[in-house]
């Protein structure tokens, strides 16, 4: 049974790839993810980090198990409705930031807003506040280019949160980032996330950026296990 307070319930999946070869890269992994929660997952190169983030992002679908987001069973549906959910309900952060260099940062910040169907005053206003929040309010004029990287990656934190996601899913944010934009890029996220109330997953080689979320996983061949609750 789900409980109505688990945005993702994902229960004993599998994934191989390699045809013949048959790589098996996720094997019988289970993970429970509560509304407005927080986690980090760690692990070596080639443990399956990226692989369980587009399993869980509706990019690839599990061999064997499944993956429930907001009560639904996602790894069921088709490429077609699994779109539809990650672009209205999933919001993402990238280490190389992927912005939109022929679009200003307010527009880049209300490109989710655009593909939702939300315009006028309303997406004006929820731009703006997310401006203000990521520091940028002063910027939203510049191209991406124009940017320093601590700044991009506000951008995409502002990008992310714009259409008030339930999940947001964070794949190394600060990997091209000095320790000081890093920290500060950290901080900024966590604080978002707190204030919409949205769920989160950051997956990290950076203990400092593991220890700010709520509790810490560790990817291994063995499965995912927990290792630290964050104080």
């Amino acid at each position: 049974m789900i409980l109505p307070d688990k945005i993702l319930s994902i229960e004993g999946i599998a994934k191989s790839f390699g045809g013949a070869a048959n790589r098996r890269v996720l094997r019988d992994l289970s993970l429970q993810l509560a509304d407005g929660e927080y986690i980090a997952i760690m692990g070596e190169s080639g443990a399956g980090k990226s692989t369980l983030l587009n399993l869980i992002a509706g990019l690839d679908v599990p061999d064997a198990g499944s993956i429930r987001f907001a009560g639904e069973d996602f790894s069921s549906l088709d490429d077609e409705a699994r779109t539809l959910v990650r672009r209205s309900r999933m919001g993402f952060i990238f280490q190389a930031f992927h912005l939109l260099p022929h679009l200003n940062v307010e527009r880049n910040v209300g490109l989710p807003l655009a593909l939702n169907g939300e315009s006028g005053a309303t997406a004006k206003q929820r731009v703006d506040e997310l401006l203000e929040a990521v520091g940028l309010s002063g910027r939203r004029r510049s191209a991406p280019s124009e940017l320093s990287g601590g700044e991009m990656q506000r951008v995409a934190i502002a990008r992310a949160l714009a259409h008030r996601p339930r999940l947001v899913l964070a794949d190394e944010p600060t990997g091209n980032l000095d320790a000081d934009a890093a920290g500060e890029v950290l901080q900024l996220l966590r604080n978002q996330l707190r204030r919409d109330r949205a769920a989160g997953i950051l997956v990290t080689h950076s203990e400092l950026a593991a220890s700010t979320t709520d509790r810490i996983y560790r990817l291994t061949a063995e499965g995912l296990r927990s290792t630290a609750t964050v104080a």
